[in-house]
């Protein structure tokens, strides 16, 4: 868990204004589509995948909090998860967005310092990459990159580069530059050897620059020209670089506005995309979709048409890609590339008019599955048949959308000169079977979920649920009730508290308190990492938590000071007469 620097924080006044400046309301619409249900909003959580909201804004404590995965908190910690960012990045980002100047002697932000570094490392990486491509030393990249079809003006537009063969012409140009050995194995431009030397990361290699959303180059692709080696290299995963969380021609492809984005398999896909005018063409980075990606591109567009390669490995990724879409609700066409292996061949073969006809034919996910089981069987023989709508019926009670599905299933019927009436008989059947499935496994699982997202990970509270219980409704009182703050400290010390987790929030509330310090949200996310505002965040929304009578507060106390004073049998045969003595003693007295 990422824990905030040790330097002077971030005034109230100021995290007050940035909170007044930035309603979670707005500044989570705008990443996530949310609707209005009584006080608060509801929608699908973007931190991980569902089909049902469970999602939750509550514009009256400025929070979030996901009864999935319980992710919550406060309107920096959302920021901070959305956008891979630390603490003070998320506070600049928000306090930009508000037109908010940050105060300059805020904050200890060594970790941002790093990661400026190595942006600015970045930077200067991809100017000597394409200033080699347009040098002799590039002559066999720029030729590679023309022969593919690429204008000199496509080019300079995404920033190509060619790495030299040498093992470190990067190292020696940017140390040339003041940048330190240390300091270029951080940004993974140099990578240090077995034997304690080092060398370029890219060698020989066509580079593609990897930029965000915000035009910082945060990686680089390199592709081998000659077919030796492995095809792409990708910059591993950096301070300011995840794989997963990331898509290629972004920057470009969000300032299109299109209502649909193109998803292709590689960079040389989408460069020529660009090239061909379908600036809203992205890809994902080496590595197959991932659900931070499908859940970004949901964030963009209103649906995305699949342009993966025709072969293999390419209807696989359109598989997993069309699953992965599915669970986030985002529409799904997929692109049928006729007569080429690839968007880029299509194009060069038969240009862009015909491309832009390929794309507008495209199917829905739908028709690409049941297409799928259709190549399975020999639909002219009796058997094949009956094997087909066997299986298609098993597919289509996997369709919740009862209008979606008797809409395929009466095309379906029809084509295949059947009757459709047994067909829905047998869908329905098997619909009924999954449903008591089901059942089955909710049963089985209660009692691994009863206690929410934070029992799976704590084990201390699986261990001690009742107190753990307890101490989360007194953390509630005191974040809605400040004033029960004298009273509860008479009582209670933080290492009363019998899980780790819960205590150090509570050591946190405490020592603000104690200094007249706020513990709203936005004010307690300067010191606590992101799932500890998760929990906070989860403790909000209960409501039990705002209507804490004096009573059910002393309930609460004397339910962790009686797990406190618990002891096993064995902790009791291990304890000497003295030790024992005081024990009962302490009994004794909490009974009085």
């Amino acid at each position: 868990m990422e824990r905030k620097g040790d330097g002077q924080m971030l005034s109230e006044q100021f995290i007050s204004e940035l909170k007044a400046r930035n309603d979670i309301e707005d500044v989570v619409g705008s990443y996530v589509n949310v609707k209005r249900r009584g006080r608060n909003l509801v929608g699908l959580c973007p931190f991980h995948s569902e089909k049902t909201p469970s999602f939750t804004v509550y514009p009256d404590s400025q929070s979030f909090y996901c009864f999935g995965c319980g992710a919550g908190g406060d309107v920096v910690t959302f920021v901070r998860r959305m956008e891979n960012l630390d603490y003070i990045e998320a506070v600049k980002l928000l306090a930009q967005r508000a037109g908010l100047a940050m105060p300059e002697d805020g904050y200890d932000d060594s970790f941002a310092k790093r990661k400026t570094r190595i942006l600015e490392i970045n930077r200067e990486t991809a100017r000597f990459y394409h200033q080699c491509l347009i040098s002799p030393v590039g002559k066999k990249g720029l030729d590679y990159l023309r022969e593919r079809g690429l204008s000199d003006k496509t080019i300079r537009h995404f920033g190509l580069g060619f790495a030299p063969e040498s093992w470190d012409a990067a190292i020696k140009h940017l140390m040339g530059k003041g940048f330190r050995m240390d300091e270029l194995t951080d940004a993974a431009i140099a990578v240090k050897s077995a034997r304690g030397s080092y060398y370029d990361q890219f060698r020989g290699r066509v580079i593609f620059p990897i930029i965000d959303i915000r035009g910082n180059v945060i990686a680089f692709g390199g592709r081998v020209m000659d077919g030796k080696g492995p095809k792409y290299l990708n910059s591993p995963d950096t301070p300011v670089f995840k794989k997963s969380r990331n898509l290629f021609a972004l920057n470009f492809a969000k300032a299109i506005k299109e209502p649909a984005l193109i998803l292709a398999e590689g960079y040389m896909d989408v460069v020529a995309l660009h090239q061909a005018g379908f600036a809203n063409a992205v890809a994902t980075l080496g590595t197959s979709l991932t659900s931070e990606q499908a859940r970004m591109i949901s964030q963009y567009a209103e649906e995305v048409v699949i342009a993966y390669d025709a072969d293999g490995a390419g209807q696989k990724a359109t598989n997993r890609a069309i699953n992965m879409f599915g669970e986030i609700g985002l529409k799904v066409r997929v692109l049928k590339v006729k007569d080429a292996k690839d968007p880029d061949e299509f194009i060069k073969k038969f240009g862009a008019a015909r491309f832009r006809l390929l794309l507008e034919g495209a199917g829905s996910a739908m028709e690409f599955e049941i297409g799928k089981l259709r190549q399975k069987y020999d639909l002219e023989s009796s058997d094949g048949k009956v094997g087909f709508l066997k299986e298609f019926a098993q597919f289509m009670a996997g369709i919740r959308n009862p209008i979606e599905r008797d809409v395929y299933v009466t095309k379906t019927a029809a084509e295949l000169g059947v009757s459709k009436d047994p067909l829905m008989v047998q869908i329905d059947y098997i619909i009924r079977q999954q449903a008591k499935n089901a059942e089955k496994k909710q049963a089985r699982d209660l009692t691994v979920f009863a206690a929410g997202p934070q029992q799976r990970r704590d084990p201390q509270r699986t261990a001690h649920l009742k107190e753990a219980l307890a101490e989360e409704r007194l953390i509630g009182v005191l974040l809605k009730n400040p004033d029960y703050y004298r009273l509860i400290r008479e009582k209670i010390q933080p290492e009363d508290f019998l899980t780790d987790f819960n205590r150090e929030i509570f050591q946190v509330i405490c020592g603000r308190l104690d200094q007249n310090q706020s513990v709203e949200l936005i004010a307690l996310s300067e010191q606590l990492d992101e799932e500890q505002m998760g929990k906070i965040a989860g403790i909000l929304a209960d409501p039990t938590s705002s209507r804490a009578t004096p009573k059910e507060t002393q309930d609460y106390l004397e339910t962790i000071l009686a797990g406190k004073a618990k002891k096993t049998p064995e902790q009791l045969r291990q304890m000497d007469r003295g030790q024992l003595e005081q024990y009962v003693a302490d009994l004794a007295a909490r009974k009085k």
